[in-house]
């Protein structure tokens, strides 16, 4: 994008180089009334003239397997410091939201599994003998 950029710039000054020395020349044959006229006019445009401001051109650079896109020059305001900060505050809510629903969904679990074994035949005091735990051993084995 610069070397398209820059041979704009080339062609622009080329042409405006032949167009003053044009100009020059066709002077040389004028009144001196006039060419004086011509002479306070230039200075006039000169002292008027706007200053240019170029912008800048996005510039896509790729490394690897990730682009990035450049903008220019860098000037940070407050809202390119609020553009910069809203991914991150995106991300840990999003983060929290998934640590929320995993938690809800463990204690979901637990309750399930506790509910099962209250309401099964066995009591829970059941599990935790050892006895049960071998009787358990014998009948898988057969």
């Amino acid at each position: 994008m610069n070397i398209s950029l820059n041979k704009s710039e080339s062609y622009q000054s080329k042409f405006a180089s032949r167009i003053a020395a044009r100009l020059n020349d066709s002077t040389d044959h004028l009144p001196h009334d006039i060419s004086e006229r011509l002479k306070a006019a230039r200075m006039q445009a000169i002292a008027q003239r706007k200053v240019v401001k170029l912008q800048t051109v996005p510039v896509i650079s790729v490394g690897g397997n990730a682009a990035v896109m450049h903008l220019g020059g860098y000037h940070p305001n407050l809202w390119n410091r609020f553009a910069s900060l809203l991914p991150l505050v995106a991300l840990i809510a999003g983060l929290l939201a998934i640590s929320s629903l995993q938690e809800q969904n463990r204690t979901e679990e637990i309750a399930e599994v506790d509910a099962e074994l209250l309401t099964d035949d066995l009591p829970p005091a059941a599990y935790t003998d050892p006895g049960f735990l071998r009787f358990l051993n014998v009948q898988g084995q057969d």
